[in-house]
């Protein structure tokens, strides 16, 4: 048994874990969708001040879809949580699947923000600078870089069921 398929903390037994494979990927889903987005709200909403989740519209109007994006990502969050909560209670976690789907969903809301919200529907920009470009940049590449994070230890998971999969 390689390193991927050892019994990980929480988890009693693999056919635990195997059966609530999903529920693993979607707690981990929405925890990293909702922290993200929650990261998002507190750092470039709150203390920084760049940009409200609705700017096409007066401030007023900034402030309550940010409450609303905040609601949705606290709702996302603790949902996941939730799930992660019963999987300890069944003994059922599979961090590795976890946390690639946390990376995974964190990577996937942060591209959707950055090419949907930002450069097509033009909701918010991350800074409005001069030179938007270079923060356009360095958001996308972190949304890329944590999908092809989540993507490789889904991966990794995968591929030691198979292997253990063919020798039973």
């Amino acid at each position: 048994m390689d390193a991927d398929t050892k019994l990980e903390a929480g988890s009693a037994n693999e056919p635990n874990r195997l059966k609530y494979s999903g529920r693993n990927f979607w707690s981990g889903f929405l925890f990293g969708l909702g922290m993200i987005a929650f990261i998002d709200e507190m750092v470039f909403h709150q203390l920084l001040r760049w940009h409200h989740f609705y700017d096409r519209s007066t401030m007023d109007v900034g402030l309550i879809s940010d409450g609303l994006f905040h609601a949705f990502s606290w709702f996302a969050t603790i949902g996941g949580l939730f799930m992660y909560a019963d999987l300890r209670r069944r003994r059922a976690v599979w961090l590795t699947r976890w946390w690639g789907s946390v990376l995974l969903g964190a990577g996937i809301f942060q591209l959707y923000d950055g090419l949907i919200q930002h450069k097509v529907f033009r909701i918010h920009q991350i800074r409005y600078v001069e030179n938007v470009i270079v923060y356009d940049i360095i958001w996308n590449t972190a949304a890329v870089i944590m999908i092809l994070g989540g993507v490789y230890l889904l991966r990794r998971v995968q591929k030691s069921v198979k292997r253990e999969e063919g020798r039973s």
